[in-house]
């Protein structure tokens, strides 16, 4: 670390206080949240989200100022709204000041510092063993798997487990990794990351990745229309890729990659979306604690309506049968 980054490091910890820094320190810490009304609150891990404080908006405005600063780009009023990297262990931050906001505020999304593997999921009752017999095979079978769930529902955590098995079942595939922030977490000794900035977007990394020889493709999120260039690579030689998309449930999840595609082609190409996704596991926030609360195997899209069909899931584990891939 050079000094100039250094010293930024230091002054922007001492601008966040002690109590965002402690809960940065915090591995059970999710995420840190700082309303426009001054009030902070925090999220860990399995005991949901407490008020932990103030911050005066002055404070707020200066940290927003500081992480910019440290992002070598500018945050004003004409320019209200700051997404990056803190240069503190790589934590997401979002800030936004007036106009956009009444006051200034901003979320830091923790990035994991611990990884959960997915015999972990079973003990703390996330998933059922068919769950993950279900997950473990489409791994081997090389099919294509979106994690679907709503913000905060741990699906950048569950990729990384599933990541985990993926490495242990194929240590030899060159993995391309593709993401807005660094969050996923990979072991695979030939693997490449790359990030969209303000002027390279996910679309451009997609094509460029399809140069760079890879086994599996990994997106973090797809949240627009480079939705429709990760299933066409998904589709034409580069099975077994995952990817995470925000939905409230599996078959949300198609509507949704539908309507990524619409940005970008004036049709939705169902066809396509049935060809590419293999499986659909959709993970969400339940009064005990987050839960995997279905499985669905997509087998295409055929005289006007996808082809699905719930698998490993509770009530259906006296259906469920072995993935093939199609």
């Amino acid at each position: 670390m050079s000094e100039s980054l250094r010293r930024l490091v230091f002054s922007l910890r001492d601008s966040l206080g002690a109590t965002i820094t402690a809960a940065l320190d915090d591995e059970q810490v999710v995420e840190v949240m700082l309303n426009p009304d001054g009030k902070l609150f925090i999220e860990r891990a399995g005991q949901g989200i407490v008020h932990a404080g103030m911050m005066l908006p002055s404070d707020a405005e200066i940290v927003i100022g500081k992480v910019a600063h440290a992002l070598i780009t500018e945050v004003h009023r004409n320019r209200p709204i700051i997404s990056g990297e803190l240069p503190l262990g790589g934590h997401r931050f979002e800030g936004i000041l007036p106009p956009a906001a009444p006051k200034p505020m901003f979320t830091i999304r923790k990035r994991a510092s611990m990884l959960f593997r997915l015999d972990r999921y079973v003990a703390d009752g996330i998933m059922t063993p068919g769950q993950v017999e279900v997950i473990r095979e489409a791994i081997t079978n090389r099919l294509n798997i979106v994690i679907s769930g709503g913000t905060g529902t741990g699906k950048t955590t569950l990729t990384n487990a599933i990541l985990a098995e993926l490495v242990e079942v194929t240590p030899d595939h060159r993995l391309v990794i593709l993401e807005d922030t660094a969050e996923i977490q990979c072991s695979a000794k030939n693997h490449v990351s790359l990030h969209t900035t303000d002027t390279v977007d996910m679309g451009r990394l997609l094509k460029s990745t399809m140069r760079l020889r890879p086994d599996r493709i990994i997106v973090g999120e797809v949240r627009d229309g480079a939705a429709l260039t990760l299933l066409k690579a998904w589709n034409t030689g580069h099975p077994g890729g995952v990817t995470t998309v925000h939905s409230n449930s599996a078959l949300a999840a198609l509507t949704r990659l539908e309507q990524l595609v619409a940005e970008v082609s004036t049709q939705p190409m169902p066809e396509v979306i049935g060809e590419a996704v293999d499986l659909i596991v959709s993970i969400e926030r339940a009064p005990q604690g987050r839960v995997v609360r279905e499985i669905l195997k997509v087998d295409g899209f055929r005289n006007g309506t996808y082809q699905t069909r719930p698998i490993g899931n509770p009530k259906s584990d006296s259906m469920q049968g072995k993935l093939h891939v199609a």
